[in-house]
């Protein structure tokens, strides 16, 4: 009689990883969003990547490699295409048979392709995917390169007898993929893509076309496009987007689905007319992006298990606050990634739809037929929702709504703009929400900022920090000599900016009596933070301090996106 093999659950139990209710629990969420057991047991924050890896080993009694050393990878055994499209690493090939290390051994439509492709049989190993991806990085294989700023984009794009002879009537709509204007455009929005950017601006000079890519919120300067091509990059761009190229007098929104190495990324663009002719920003929507799991937003722990207690709380206000692109979107897709299963219902409104999430309900806005927020917020609660989630309050209207619907027994997910926690209880009140209401139906209240995180490949100890640094972000001389304070340098790794990735600091406020009692009779802000801080919370300032300490970034980043008082 054949042995049963384990499943993963069993194997991370036995292993001391996981308890048999957070198997159970694991189970649930991975039914609920159509993803495998390894994958759920990540995004919930149970286990570490690694430790999946090593059961799924253990599972199918396969090799395990952490990969912190080179086990004698040999990547020209394998087409580049392979290695770059399924993160696959070939070790060696005898007896007609291949040894790799892969992190799925349950794709067998890959290992079958690569049967087929190579015509060889196939002997497997393990590593998870992020030392996979890591791996090749260091190897200089399958990692695109950082923005060069040397080299041009339009040297590679254009051939210089047509560049010369390009002036403003030039065609766009050109047959052919190798046309010198779409040559460029693609360019550069591959470039941008690879360069893990969020945003491309293409903005028109006096004298010049301006482009510039947002890496980790920060713009950098990629290129400086001749004026006489100024008119022929736009409007490839308006007409890849689906704009009218012909109308540059109003604003117009448009969309761009493009494949990019093997992905289909998504972009919406956005053209302004300004002085020196039509500004162009094409934002770069990747949904893994909403999909990192709660653990590696940047919460703390302590921060985290509010967080997680007070989403899964069956009613109630739950508003993020905090400027544009502070990642407010983000956190909140991120609560509704871990909170979408069959048994809840989970609409949302938004103004656009950014990222599309299988089992929620997505209403976009469109003003021009009166689709406003107000309107699909009512037709919203005659749908018997569970969970509802609001883009933005934005006036009385919206916020009377949102409150009476989390008085009636919905769970409310929304943002607001304000630069702290407490400045949310008096914004409402200031809108025209009865203060009564506001105490009563706000559970918590978070602020959150972007940081961006030093580069573990070049970072190093700051022997002398500034110390009017230090003492704007409250890091005391016998905190300094503790921690482990940390300073950008720049390498290859990060593109010369001593910095890769970002996470978030928050504050978060938890709605207490002395906090719904303030906030009942009108209480100033200063007031409500004072209570606030009195009951534990942990401001921005503090949040991102714990990070400088544990050298995860930098004191001038902490400065630059939190204020002291």
């Amino acid at each position: 009689m054949a042995r049963r093999r384990k499943k993963l659950g069993e194997v991370l139990q036995a292993q001391g990883v996981l308890t048999a209710e957070q198997v159970e629990q694991a189970v649930q969420i991975a039914r609920g969003a159509g993803k495998r057991l390894g994958e759920a047991v990540v995004d919930a924050g149970f286990a570490k990547e690694e430790q999946v890896a090593k059961a799924l080993a253990a599972q199918f009694g396969l090799t395990y490699h952490d990969l912190s050393t080179d086990p004698g990878v040999e990547l020209k055994l394998i087409p580049e295409d392979l290695v770059k499209k399924f993160q696959v690493l070939p070790l060696s090939q005898e007896n007609g048979k291949l040894k790799v290390i892969v992190s799925d051994p349950l794709d067998l439509e890959f290992l079958d392709m690569l049967r087929f492709r190579l015509n060889t049989e196939v002997e497997l190993s393990l590593a998870s995917a992020s030392r996979i991806r890591a791996f090749l990085d260091s190897k200089g294989a399958a990692a695109p390169k950082m923005v060069d700023e040397d080299s041009s984009l339009i040297t590679d794009s254009i051939d210089r007898s047509i560049d010369r002879s390009m002036d403003k009537s030039i065609d766009v709509a050109v047959t052919g993929e190798e046309a010198p204007i779409i040559k460029l455009c693609n360019r550069m929005i591959i470039e941008a893509v690879r360069n893990r950017s969020s945003d491309i601006h293409v903005e028109p000079m006096a004298d010049r076309v301006r482009l510039r890519y947002r890496i980790d919120g920060v713009c950098i300067e990629r290129d400086n496009l001749p004026k006489r091509m100024q008119s022929a990059v736009l409007a490839r761009l308006k007409l890849m987007a689906g704009m009218n190229i012909a109308e540059r007098r109003v604003p117009q929104d448009g969309r761009i689905k493009m494949g990019v190495d093997d992905a289909l990324i998504d972009f919406r663009v956005s053209a302004c007319p300004a002085y020196h002719g039509e500004s162009i920003v094409l934002r770069i929507l990747r949904p893994e992006s909403v999909r990192i799991g709660l653990e590696n937003l940047g919460f703390e722990s302590d921060n985290l298990e509010n967080f997680n207690r007070i989403i899964r709380r069956p009613n109630g206000v739950f508003l993020v606050t905090g400027p544009t692109g502070s990642g407010k979107t983000t956190t909140l897709y991120s609560a509704l990634d871990v909170l979408n299963r069959p048994d809840r219902k989970i609409i949302t409104a938004e103004d656009p739809v950014e990222y599309s999430f299988t089992g929620m309900n997505q209403c976009q806005v469109r003003e021009a037929i009166g689709l406003t927020f107000p309107a699909i917020l009512r037709s919203m609660l005659r749908q018997a929702p569970n969970i509802i989630l609001i883009g933005e309050i934005r006036d009385i209207e919206v916020a009377d709504i949102a409150i009476q619907a989390a008085l009636t027994g919905h769970l409310v997910f929304s943002t607001l703009h304000t630069n702290d926690a407490p400045s949310a209880m008096t914004r409402l009140i200031d809108m025209g929400v009865k203060p009564f209401l506001v105490a009563s139906s706000v559970q918590a209240v978070m602020a959150q900022r972007l940081i961006r995180m030093l580069c573990k490949d070049c970072k190093a100890p700051q022997k002398e920090p500034d110390p009017k640094l230090l003492s704007l972000v409250g890091i005391t001389k016998e905190e300094r000599d503790a921690g482990n304070i940390q300073k950008a340098v720049g390498c290859t790794t990060c593109g010369g900016t001593g910095y890769r990735g970002r996470k978030a600091i928050f504050e978060m406020m938890i709605m207490t009596p002395p906090i719904r009692d303030l906030a009942f009779k009108r209480a100033t802000v200063t007031e409500i933070r004072a209570a606030a801080l009195a009951g534990g919370m942990r401001p921005l300032l503090g949040d991102g301090k714990i990070k400088i300490l544990r050298g995860d970034t930098a004191p001038e980043e902490i400065a630059r996106v939190a204020q002291a008082d």
